[in-house]
C-alpha cells in the first residue's frame, strides 16, 4: 500500500466517526501528522468528552466551521489505509443510497479490533501438540483434568488451537501451562489460514451435465468485466457444482472468490463441500466467530492469503487483494437484508461492489426474488436456467390437501398421517415443515375468553409445555404458565393452535415405534446441536424430521421421500404484500428436500384455501409461473419492482409520540415534495406495540428512484431538526423487505 507523502500537512482532516448525527467531522491535524495522510487511515480523535477512533475521508483546504472551533486530532494510527479506496467508495455509496451516516457504515465494515484502534495485523494465536506418546499419559492418573485435555490434544493430528480449546474446554489455560511444564506439550504459532478446514475427504473432479457445463462456459467467457448472472435452478439441480467449477477456474487465474450465504446454518455443509473439492483453504465468516477470529480472517483476506471465503451478509465488506468473483447463494433469502441499524441488502451491495471492481457476480436460487426476475427481464441481469435435477433424480409430485373441513385445533390431517405411514413402511424418511415453534400459539380461557396476551406487545404469548412457560416470540417476555385464568380464576385454560412441540407429541403418539427428530430454535440452543441433529437426519437415523424454517433451506436428506407442509395459509393473506412471494419460496425450498436421490419424492401441502389462484398455480405449474403471475399483480398495483419504497419507522415509550413525530415530518415534506413521490401515512405499524414501545411508520413511494432519494435526504435533515426526535427512535429503511 502507498505510504503518506511528506508534504505540508493538510489544513483540515475530514473524519468519519461512528455517530448517527453526521457524515463526517472536521479536525485540525495533530503534531504527529507530518504530511497528508491517505483516506482510509484511522485517526484517534477527541469526540465530546471521550476519545474515539475515526477514519479519514478526505483532506480539505478549508472548513465550513471556524478554525478556532475545531478540535485537533490525537494520533495517526495507520501509515497505510485499513480501508482501501475501493471499500471507501463502497462505503460512500452505501451511506448515500441507504441514507445512513457514513461513520456508522464504516464502523460496520471494520472488525472490532480495528474499531478499537488495534494494529491492522492481528496477534498470532497459539496451537499445542503432544510431545510424547501414550506411555506418558499414565503419569496423569491423579490429575484427571490434565489427562482429559492431554488426550484430546494428543488424539488430534495437528494438535488443538486456542479457538478449538475454547470450544471444547473451560478454564483450560492453567492446565495447558502445567502440561507444558511437564514437557508433554509444545506450543507453536497458529497460521492465519488455520481457520480453514478440510472436514470431508478429498473428492475428484466433479463431472457436470450439459446444462451445468453450458452455464460455466458462458460465465467463464466473460470473466474480465462486470456482469450480473442469475442462475435459476430447480432444487437439486446442482448449483453448488456450478459454483465450484467457477471458483476453481477463478483460482487458476490467481484471483480470490467471495461466496455469500444467507445464514450461518448453511455455512458448515457448504464449507464441507467446498473443502473437499478445492485445493485451497476455505475460510468462513459469520456472527459466531470471536472478535480475534474475525480480525484474523479480515487480515488474511486483505493480504490475499484467503483465496475462498464463505460468509454471511457482512462478508460483503471484506477486503480483497485480488478480487475475481462474487457468488450470492439463495439470493432471494430475506436474511441477506440487515433489519436494524445500517439496513443494507448484502445482495444489492455485492452487485454494486462487483461493478466497481469490474468482476462478475453470480446470483443463484431455485426461487429467485421477483426483483431479480424483473431485472433479468429488463436485461440488467443475464438469466441462466437449470431445469434438470443432478444425477437423474426426478422432481417430486406436489399436491394440495384440502383441510377446510378439519377442526380448528387439529394438529395434522388424517390424509397426511396416512401418507406418512405409507412412506415409512417403504423404508423412507419423512420431513414435516411447520414454521411455528412452541406447543400452541395462544392459551384461551374457556369461561371468559381471556387470551395469553403479551404485556409488552400486541401479540399473544406462545405456550411451551416442556418447561411450562408462556413466551412472546417478538420481545422475549416470558412467565410461568398460569394455572387459572387471571381474569375469572377458571381453570379451563385451553391451548389453541399448533406448534412444533405439540406436533411432535402427536407424531410420537401416532407412530410409537418410529423416531421423531424436532429441529427448531428451542431444540438447538446449545452450540453444536444443530450440526449434530442434521448429521443424524442425513444418516437416516431418524424416521420423521420435524422442524421450522431452519430445516427447510439447503439441506440434503437423501432418504426423505415425503415432505409435508403445514400452516402456510396465513401467508396468503399477509399484511405484507411480499407474503405470498415468501410463502411460495419457502414451499419450493422445503419441497426440494424430497426425492433428491434415486427415489421419487412427494410433497403434500395442507391448506384451507385450495382454490387460491397463486397457490394452485404454484402447485400445478411451478415457481416460474407463480412468479410471472405475482409480477403481473405487482405491476397492476404499482408495487416493487415497478416502483421503489422507503419506509420511515419511529417508536416511543408513550402512545402517539412516534405518530406525532412522523406527522410533523410529513407536513413539512408535503409542502414541496415532487409530484412523483407519494407519502403514505403516517400510520400505526401493523403491530403497534412491541417490547413496550409504540411504533408508527411513514411510507414513501415513487417510480423514480432519484426523486425518492432526494426527498428522503430532505426528510433525514428535517428529522434531526425536529424537537420531538429526542423522544423517539427513528430509522430509514431503503427497499424494505418487511413492512411489519
Amino acid at each position: 500500500m502507498p505510504k503518506s507523502s511528506a508534504t505540508t500537512p493538510p489544513a483540515i482532516l475530514h473524519i468519519a466517526v461512528a455517530t448517527p448525527v453526521a457524515d463526517g467531522f472536521d479536525y485540525l491535524p495533530g503534531t504527529d501528522i507530518p504530511g497528508s495522510p491517505l483516506p482510509g487511515c484511522r485517526i484517534r480523535v477527541p469526540f465530546g468528552h471521550q476519545k474515539t477512533v475515526g477514519v479519514l475521508i478526505e483532506n480539505l483546504t478549508k472548513s465550513s466551521i471556524a478554525t478556532s472551533k475545531l478540535k485537533t486530532t490525537l494520533e495517526l494510527i495507520d501509515q497505510t489505509p485499513v480501508l482501501t479506496a475501493e471499500l471507501l467508495n463502497l462505503a460512500k455509496w452505501a451511506s448515500l443510497y441507504y441514507q445512513h451516516p457514513l461513520g456508522e457504515v464504516i464502523h460496520t465494515m471494520l472488525p472490532a479490533a480495528l474499531r478499537q484502534g488495534k494494529t491492522a495485523s492481528p496477534k498470532a494465536t497459539q496451537r499445542w501438540q503432544a510431545r510424547t506418546g501414550e506411555q506418558r499419559v499414565a503419569n496423569l492418573s491423579r490429575a484427571p483434568r490434565q489427562q482429559l485435555l492431554f488426550q484430546a490434544i494428543a488424539s488430534a493430528t495437528d494438535g488443538l488451537s486456542e479457538n478449538q480449546l475454547n470450544e471444547k474446554f473451560e478454564a483450560w489455560r492453567p492446565i495447558v501451562l502445567q502440561l507444558e511444564k511437564k514437557g508433554l506439550l509444545q506450543k507453536m504459532e497458529e497460521p492465519i489460514i488455520s481457520h480453514a478446514r478440510r472436514s470431508a475427504p478429498r473428492q475428484g473432479s466433479i463431472q457436470l451435465n450439459a446444462e451445468q457445463q453450458e452455464i460455466v462456459s458462458r460465465i467463464n467467457a466473460e470473466t474480465d468485466r462486470f456482469q450480473t448472472w442469475l442462475i435459476e435452478g430447480i432444487t437439486g439441480s446442482g448449483k453448488t457444482e456450478v459454483y465450484l467449477h467457477l471458483i476453481q477456474q477463478t483460482l487458476e487465474r490467481g484471483k480470490q472468490c467471495l461466496v455469500l450465504v444467507p445464514e450461518i446454518g448453511l455455512t458448515p455443509q457448504l464449507l464441507d463441500r467446498f473443502s473437499s473439492c478445492l485445493d485451497v483453504p476455505v475460510l468462513t465468516w459469520h456472527s459466531a466467530l470471536t472478535d480475534q477470529q474475525r480480525h484474523q480472517i479480515w487480515y488474511a483476506a486483505s493480504i490475499g492469503q484467503a483465496d475462498v471465503i464463505i460468509g454471511t451478509r457482512s462478508a460483503a465488506f471484506l477486503p480483497l487483494l485480488r478480487p475475481g468473483l462474487i457468488i450470492i447463494d439463495e439470493e432471494h433469502d430475506n436474511s441477506l437484508k440487515q433489519q436494524d441499524g445500517f439496513r443494507y441488502h448484502a445482495r444489492d451491495l455485492a452487485i454494486v461492489r462487483a461493478q466497481q471492481l469490474a468482476i462478475p457476480v453470480v446470483l443463484g436460487s431455485a426461487t429467485p426474488s421477483l426483483e431479480s426476475l424483473h431485472n433479468a427481464a429488463q436485461q440488467r441481469y443475464r438469466l441462466l436456467q437449470l431445469h434438470q435435477r443432478a444425477g437423474g433424480a426426478q422432481p417430486p409430485r406436489v399436491a394440495l390437501l384440502d383441510i377446510h373441513n378439519a377442526k380448528a385445533n387439529e394438529a395434522i390431517s388424517n390424509s397426511m398421517l396416512e401418507a406418512i405411514a405409507s412412506h415409512l413402511e417403504q423404508g423412507s424418511q419423512v420431513l414435516l415443515f411447520l414454521n411455528r415453534r412452541g406447543f400452541a400459539p395462544v392459551l384461551l380461557c374457556g369461561n371468559c375468553s381471556w387470551k395469553s396476551e403479551c404485556p409488552r406487545c400486541d401479540a399473544h404469548m406462545t405456550l411451551h409445555r416442556h418447561d411450562q412457560r408462556i413466551r412472546c416470540h417478538h420481545c422475549g417476555h416470558q412467565q410461568i404458565k398460569p394455572q387459572k385464568c387471571p381474569v375469572c380464576s377458571a381453570t379451563d385454560l385451553q391451548p389453541i393452535g399448533i406448534g412444533t412441540e405439540q406436533l411432535e407429541q402427536v407424531l410420537q403418539s401416532r407412530f410409537p415405534n418410529r423416531s421423531v427428530l424436532r429441529i427448531d430454535r428451542d431444540t438447538v440452543r446449545r452450540k453444536g446441536t444443530l450440526e449434530k441433529h442434521l448429521a443424524t437426519a442425513r444418516a437416516g437415523d431418524a424416521d420423521i424430521l420435524l422442524g421450522t424454517q431452519m430445516l427447510a433451506k439447503g439441506h440434503h436428506f437423501p432418504n426423505v421421500t415425503l415432505v409435508g407442509v403445514l400452516g402456510i395459509d396465513q401467508a396468503l393473506f399477509s399484511a405484507d404484500f411480499r407474503g405470498p412471494e415468501y410463502m411460495a419460496q419457502l414451499i419450493v425450498q422445503v419441497a426440494g428436500r424430497a426425492g433428491r436421490a434415486e427415489r421419487k419424492g412427494e410433497v403434500l401441502i395442507e391448506t384451507r384455501q385450495p382454490q387460491h389462484p397463486l397457490l394452485r398455480l404454484l402447485v400445478s405449474e411451478g415457481y416460474p409461473a407463480f412468479a410471472q403471475a405475482a409480477l403481473a399483480e405487482r405491476k397492476e398495483a404499482g408495487l416493487p419492482p415497478y416502483s421503489y419504497l422507503i419506509l420511515v419507522r419511529a417508536e416511543a415509550v408513550s402512545p402517539n409520540t412516534a405518530l406525532d413525530f412522523l406527522d410533523q415530518l410529513a407536513k413539512q415534506l408535503n409542502a414541496d415534495t415532487p409530484a412523483e413521490v407519494q407519502l403514505l401515512g403516517p400510520m400505526p405499524a401493523p403491530m403497534e406495540r412491541r417490547a413496550g414501545r409504540f411504533r408508527a411508520q411513514l411510507l414513501l413511494q415513487s417510480v423514480q428512484r432519484a426523486s425518492l432519494h432526494f426527498t428522503t435526504q430532505r426528510l433525514r435533515e428535517m428529522a434531526h431538526r425536529l424537537p420531538q426526535q429526542r423522544k423517539v427512535r427513528w430509522s430509514i429503511d431503503v427497499d424494505p423487505m418487511e413492512m411489519l
